[in-house]
């Protein structure tokens, strides 16, 4: 299976391609990204040697609550400066006072990986709840797209992380649930692998007296991540690919989807040449010179 990149694409190739030195040009680029999230690229005041990326995201007051800003604080430094108008985090580079080829590589992959870092201070503070032995706070609640949420919740012994989604066609559901199968199957391959939960219609037990919702089209996925998952060399890993695993799970429905449709339309084409072959051929009169007429067998 196809693991979607952690970082943003275009993000990295516009900064590799401004901070290798050269005339200064102008740039105003807006990207978009999974879950509503939006990349804004541009020259402020119209300085072409000076260079902000900016990030919005519709959750961002949610993160916000969970340490967001020092997060980004720590990662970015004194590159952060103050947030654009309309957008939630920017940060600001002079490309005349640039760092060395070593460093500015790490620099790019850092910018490109702005939107995880974002997401990776809820789960910093419950993995560190969890490393200290206490349930801290009752829920994180982390509302990433309109229809959708994200819970996290620590133990003494474990994290859990439920992602409520919603199905928009009830065949999703179906393929969804066989999807899900698969990582309760990769448990038994390693058992190192966190555990899985499905529920479907009904929000899990760890979820009783929120706002979780229901409905026909409405499932949760429970992770429940141990010490050896959230130890602190571990816990980066992890931050990559929970993070990112809403997108994930839909990105293969529609995968499945695609390819079951593209193998009905192949099957149906070879049953339409099956059914031409069998038709008779067309029976004809013929006339004899006398008028009279006659079938050819």
């Amino acid at each position: 299976m196809i693991l979607l990149e952690l970082n943003n694409k275009i993000i990295e190739e516009v900064l590799t391609a401004r901070f290798a030195g050269g005339k200064f040009e102008s740039v105003d680029i807006t990207v978009a990204d999974f879950d509503g999230v939006q990349f804004h690229l541009s020259n402020p005041n119209g300085e072409k040697s000076k260079l902000m990326v900016s990030i919005t995201m519709k959750f961002f007051k949610d993160l916000q609550k969970h340490g967001a800003d020092e997060l980004l604080k720590k990662i970015y430094g004194d590159y952060m400066t103050d947030p654009e108008p309309g957008y939630d985090v920017s940060l600001l580079f002079d490309l005349e006072n640039l760092p060395g080829d070593s460093e500015k590589e790490e620099l790019i992959k850092k910018v490109s990986l702005m939107k995880r870092n974002c997401f990776a201070s809820v789960f910093e503070k419950y993995f560190d709840y969890q490393a200290q032995g206490s349930g801290g706070e009752q829920h994180a609640v982390i509302n990433y797209r309109d229809d959708e949420t994200m819970y996290v919740q620590a133990t003494e012994d474990r994290v859990t992380v439920v992602f409520s989604t919603v199905f928009k066609d009830d065949d999703d559901v179906i393929i969804g649930k066989v999807f899900l199968q698969e990582f309760k199957e990769g448990r038994r391959a390693s058992q190192t692998a966190p555990q899985v939960l499905f529920s479907h219609k009904e929000p899990p037990r760890e979820l009783v007296g929120t706002d979780a919702k229901t409905g026909d089209n409405i499932a949760y996925v429970t992770f429940v991540l141990e010490p050896r998952h959230t130890n602190p060399k571990a816990r980066d890993n992890t931050i990559n690919l929970i993070h990112t695993f809403r997108n994930y799970l839909h990105y293969h429905i529609k995968c499945s989807k695609a390819y079951l449709h593209s193998r009905m339309r192949a099957r149906t084409s070879e049953f339409i040449k099956v059914l031409n072959r069998a038709k008779p051929e067309r029976v004809t009169e013929k006339k004899t010179i006398k008028g009279k007429t006659f079938v050819r067998q």
